[in-house]
Parts: C-alpha cells; structure tokens; sequence
C-alpha cells in the first residue's frame, strides 16, 4: 500500500499495480502445478525437436498437440529460450521430466507473457469515460477495472498455481474489444482472428463478433458505440461505454465442460444492477475453481486470495454505486453466503465422514451443481435485463 501511495503521486498507480501482482506470481512459483505443466512441456520437447509435419502426429506422451497451429508456433519460440535452462526439457521421451530448472522457466514464461495481458488492461482503461469519477483514487472507476483485471482471482491460480497461458491469451482477447471500443474494427477483428489461431476455445465467441461487425463496420455508415446487445456481458462501471470483466468463463469452470481459464469480455453499461449480476457470476465462479487445486498447502492461499478478491469487488462496487439500489435482494445473498458452508463441509468435514471411500466425488458434484445454479442464475437474470432494458442512446437522451 505505501508503494501505491507513492506511485499515487507521481501517477503511476497503474503500473504499482501490475508490479504488485507480477511478485505475487513469483511468490507462486513453487506451488502445486497439474499435468498441464507436463501438458506444455512435452509441446515445448515436440515442437523443438521434430519437423513441422510430425507435431500433430508425434504420440510418445498421452499428451499430444492439440491446439491450433499459432500455440503450437508460440511453443517452438518458447523452447528456443527454454534450451538456455536445461535442454533436457526438450526431449521427447524425457516424459514427466521436472527439474528445478525446469520449473523456472516455465512458471517465469507465464509470468512474462503476461506483459499482453497488462498493455491490454491499460488498453481498456483508456475506454473508460472518467469524467464523473470520484475524488479518491480508489473510486475512480479506471482503478476498480484495472484491479479487478490484473489481480483477477480465476487467472492467478489457473495460471500460475495450476499452470495454463490464459493470461496471455486474454490479453488477445482484451485487446481486440477494445481496440473495437476504440473504433479500430480492423485491428479487432484481426486480433481475435489471432486469437482463434491460438485457441479454437474462443471460437463460440466468433457469431457475436461476425453480428457486431455486420452491424457497426460493414453495413452501416453510422458506427454505434458497443452495447450490451451487441457485445458480451460483464463487468459494470456508472457511467459511459465502460470496458467490464467477466471473471471466470460460464460453465467452462464447472465439471463436464473443462479445466479452462478466466474469460474477460467488455461492454457498456451504467447501472447497479449490472454490478450485481458480475458479482454473482464472478464470485460463483472463482469459487467453482476450487476442485482444481485440491492439495493440502495450497488451501489457505486459494481461500485467502479469493476472500481479498470477492471483498475488494464488493465493497469497491458498493462504493462506486452508493447512491444506487442495494447490489443483492435477500435470495442472492443468502445464496452467497451459503458458499462458506459449502466450502466448510467440502474440505474440512466430508474427508472425515465415512462416505469419503465409498462416495469421493460429492464434493465435486456438490460444488459444480450448487455453482451451476448460481452462473444459471446470473446469465438469465443478464439477458432478461438486456432484452427489457431501453437501449443505451434511449437511455442517454432521456
């Protein structure tokens, strides 16, 4: 905080910001990693010492390649570095090869990569009409977005506990909306044809970009501003085209649909009630990240960083609509709350029970039901307030 309040000073609150999260992620490096860390080393091995037409067939490790040709590009320029850390990394049969070294690099490879991820954060801060902004620096909602962005829960332990490139991949994805906020629609769509490249995941996203750049770019000399009808949902600021988060990815965080990262989209909006919904989905969802990280010392941290993050957003979006409705009715806060004794019954009375042989899997299954119902939850609740809303230029000129 003092290194902030200095920062505060000379204007540099942005970057205190993004140095602040980026040693935490080094304080993560020698934490529990999946067989994703496995995953991405074994593409590093292929993609250095095979040619190009044998990375998509070579099967010595369960863990081939399979994602789009740009990832697996990004994999060959990565194992050019990683040869200066041990080169035994980069052989193939060298499967579920781990040294010290080894870990290093490749922890330090995300964390570099990232650098994306923050110039597309800062991006989108500059989408961000400050003109009514509150006096304090932490009411100012550039601030709000840029904390709830870099130190976003869903990423810090995704990628940098369980070990995945997401922060660099929605740093592309960032980058292009807002680049589309900014009016550059080439360049957007350019980006998040990149991005496809990387991650064929991205490719459910494709039918909203296809409609919007139909409706501001191609077929019309008018080009409007992004809408929530017209973009994706999230995050939520008071005033003007603001550019919001959308923590983790839907029901991708829930089991059945994959062990994916946290998803980030924008749009404008202007009102509590669009707080309350992020509210619901991000913090329903960071917690349906639980079950990735189910070793004993990483349990304090993923309960600790989660609480310091699901406090943050509240009280700061409390703040920055103080003057508005209350941000939860009675049924979503009792639905909140009752994630604490889920959480309790989950990792501190469940292993105890005789059940835990016989049936190991409710806690998972309890988890992804009860956090399936809140994400369900949040997106009929979004889509109901799109379609009944007036639209944004109605809006403004009443």
């Amino acid at each position: 905080m003092a290194a902030l309040g200095v920062a505060t000073g000379g204007g540099n609150w942005f970057s205190a910001l993004a140095l602040g999260v980026t040693l935490l992620k080094c304080l993560l490096i020698p934490t529990y990693h999946s067989t994703d860390f496995e995953v991405h080393r074994n593409w590093l091995a292929i993609t250095h010492s095979l040619p190009i037409s044998q990375w998509y067939y070579e099967a010595t490790s369960e863990w081939t390649l399979d994602y789009p040709p740009f990832f697996a590009w990004f994999e060959y320029a990565l194992s050019h570095v990683a040869k200066y850390f041990d080169q035994e990394m980069l052989n193939v049969r060298n499967l579920n090869y781990c040294s010290s070294r080894t870990l290093l690099f490749q922890r330090f490879s995300v964390i570099f990569t990232d650098t994306l991820f923050v110039y597309a954060v800062h991006e989108c801060c500059k989408c961000i009409d400050g003109k009514k902004a509150g006096r304090e620096l932490t009411e100012k909602p550039k601030f709000i977005l840029s904390v709830l962005l870099l130190w976003n829960f869903g990423l810090l332990i995704v990628d940098h506990i369980h070990f995945q490139y997401n922060g660099f991949l929605s740093g592309l994805m960032l980058l292009s909306i807002a680049r589309l906020f900014q009016k550059r629609h080439m360049e957007g769509a350019f980006l998040f044809a990149v991005l496809l490249h990387f991650k064929h995941i991205y490719l459910y996203v494709a039918p909203a970009y296809g409609v919007y750049l139909l409706r501001s770019y191609c077929f019309t000399a008018n080009k409007p501003e992004p809408t929530a009808s017209s973009l994706f949902p999230t995050l939520p600021f008071q005033e003007g085209p603001l550019p919001r988060v959308l923590g983790p990815k839907l029901l991708g965080f829930v089991q059945c649909f994959g062990q994916s990262a946290v998803r980030h989209r924008l749009l404008s909006v202007g009102k509590a009630g669009d707080a309350s919904i992020f509210l619901i989905l991000t913090t329903t969802g960071h917690y349906s990240l639980f079950p990735l990280l189910f070793t004993a010392p990483e349990l304090p941290i993923k309960i600790l960083l989660m609480l310091l993050f699901t406090i943050y957003s509240i009280s700061s979006l409390k703040t920055l609509f103080r003057k508005e409705k209350p941000l939860f009715n009675w049924m979503e806060t009792f639905y909140l709350l009752g994630l604490g004794p889920l959480e309790v019954f989950c990792e501190f009375v469940f292993p105890f029970t005789s059940w835990k042989l016989k049936y190991p899997f409710i806690p998972l299954l309890l988890t992804s039901v009860y956090c399936a119902v809140g994400i369900t939850y949040a997106w009929f609740k979004l889509y109901v307030s799109v379609l009944t809303d007036p639209p944004v230029g109605k809006t403004k000129k009443q």
